[in-house]
């Protein structure tokens, strides 16, 4: 990837990490005062302020914001906070609007990204403009639209540009509003090199209790910031009630955790460079035996083709599932990991035996 500018050049005192808080949604201008109010006794005062302007809702009816009148609210944050503002844009009639408000940074939501039409929109809205960008995670775990997103950005000139983890939506996973995968940002650092990745545990969670637990995750993994919503009464939000905290608790909230030093800036020690060397013999080994245990694969795979056998039988796939598994777990190996990991094995597996069955097939002519 080509090198973009990193929130610390962004131009407007940011650092990492970065705190990003404020109301799902701008609702009176009451509010936002009050929220200032608030922050500034608590003396949690963020980086960056955030509200909603407009608000995409999954059906008609809903508090869908304020629109346009809720950026002059925004004023207030700058006169009372002196912190920059950012919003979220879903099309160039929203970009035109922000940029005429001047607000400092803007965001891509996860129901945007997830569709190249609307951000190559908003991206072709944004040529030739200075303007950080920050995108939300599509909705699914789509690691191709998420990078694309940053790269229609950066392809107009955008190249103040950070990501955003919001999780992904599970149908099947309850103890999550979305998902969090957190497999997905850490790629995402690991295709685009030096890319920053501000968690949202507000909408992973969706709820109050477990905001803290998540963040700290995040923190953990080596992300860049959090962006969590803040209200001076959560209750009585006109969106998202449940998922937003009170500037007191915020200031609770990150005191109590726990800001790692990212290794890229300090550099490993001597132990962790034993350490990791140690890893890096053991991985050597186990591809040396995943190697042993494929070239045995393949001359199941051969006496198969001779014999005319199927390629899968469910009794022996069972058998070894329900065996390794139990072995793993004996071993302090998570039941998951072990079902994970034997699931891939067997995919390749099945894929060496079927080719050498292809390749034994005569051609019809």
């Amino acid at each position: 990837m080509k090198p973009h500018k990193q929130i610390k050049d962004w131009g407007l005192g940011l650092t990492t990490p970065l705190i990003i808080a404020g109301p799902c949604s701008a609702e009176t201008p009451e509010q936002i005062e009050q929220i200032c109010k608030e922050m500034k006794e608590e003396n949690m005062i963020p980086q960056l302020f955030r509200a909603g302007i407009w608000k995409p809702r999954t059906r008609p009816g809903s508090f869908e914001g304020v629109g346009e009148e809720g950026l002059k609210w925004m004023e207030i944050v700058r006169h009372n906070l002196n912190i920059p503002i950012t919003t979220e844009v879903g099309n160039a009639a929203h970009v035109e609007l922000a940029l005429k408000h001047k607000v400092d940074v803007l965001w891509i939501g996860a129901r945007t990204t997830v569709n190249p039409f609307a951000v190559q929109e908003i991206a072709e809205a944004l040529r030739g403009v200075d303007i950080p960008v920050m995108i939300k995670n599509p909705m699914n775990p789509d690691l191709e639209l998420w990078v694309g997103a940053l790269e229609r950005m950066y392809a107009v000139g955008i190249d103040k540009l950070a990501a955003i983890h919001r999780g992904f939506s599970d149908a099947y996973d309850k103890r999550f509003r979305n998902k969090p995968n957190w497999s997905m940002p850490i790629h995402l650092k690991r295709v685009w090199t030096g890319m920053e990745v501000i968690n949202d545990p507000s909408h992973i969670v969706g709820r109050r209790d477990g905001l803290q637990e998540v963040a700290q995750r995040a923190m953990n993994f080596g992300l860049d910031g959090l962006m969590i919503e803040t209200h001076h009464d959560p209750d009585k939000a006109w969106s998202d009630a449940k998922q937003q905290i009170t500037p007191q608790r915020l200031k609770e909230m990150i005191d109590s955790i726990d800001f790692k030093e990212p290794l890229e800036t300090m550099g490993p020690d001597e132990k962790l460079q034993d350490l990791r060397r140690a890893v890096d013999h053991l991985d050597d080994q186990l591809l040396d035996i995943l190697q042993e245990r494929f070239a045995v694969i393949d001359q199941i795979g051969a006496h198969k083709r001779e014999h005319h056998l199927t390629v899968f039988q469910s009794n022996r796939w069972k058998e070894v599932m329900e065996s390794r598994t139990q072995k793993g777990v004996a071993k302090h190996l998570s039941e998951k990991f072990m079902k994970e990991l034997l699931y891939c094995i067997h995919e390749e597996s099945v894929k060496r035996q079927e080719k050498q069955l292809r390749e034994a097939e005569p051609i019809k002519k």
